[in-house]
């Protein structure tokens, strides 16, 4: 199994809604596991799902690279400084500051936030994922841009504890 198997394998799972799917063959042991999506928006795209968790386990095999963790399964990162505290990115992708590009961003400088409030979406493998606001406070400053690619543990955002 390739890595354009696996994309396309991701692909059909999305689009069918499949929330656990697994597979075996030659030796190799597929199991993928997300949420549901959370429902269509008003422009009919899909909105973003909270995690996609691709894991592939096998003795003798390949694994995936640990940059493709899912955001369930690495916490949100929170580093203290003594101007604010860094949220850093759990997973690689492509961060985006609104769900599309005629949206209002979800968060700005100066915004404050609340716990569980959330503050971007990282797109890893055409998955939508959804970061949220770990503490509360306001947002001091976005080191990404949108469409900016990152990756984990790269600072998404500076934000003072209330």
């Amino acid at each position: 199994m390739d890595l354009s198997d696996l994309k396309e394998i991701l692909r059909i799972l999305e689009e069918r809604d499949i929330t656990e799917f697994e597979l075996e063959q030659d030796g190799v042991k597929l199991r993928v596991c997300r949420s549901s999506a959370l429902g269509q928006g008003a422009t009919g795209a899909p909105a973003p799902a909270r995690a996609a968790a691709p894991v592939v386990a096998a003795p003798g095999t390949a694994r995936l690279p640990e940059t493709a963790a899912p955001a369930a399964a690495a916490p949100l990162a929170a580093e203290s400084q003594a101007d604010g505290t860094v949220v850093r990115s759990p997973i690689v992708g492509t961060f985006y500051r609104s769900p599309d590009p005629n949206s209002p961003a979800f968060v700005s400088v100066g915004d404050s936030v609340r716990v569980g409030q959330v503050l971007c979406i990282i797109e890893a493998m055409k998955l939508m994922n959804e970061i949220e606001a770990e503490l509360a406070g306001e947002v001091l400053e976005i080191h990404p841009e949108s469409g900016q690619p990152v990756q984990y543990g790269d600072p998404l955002f500076t934000i003072r504890p209330a």
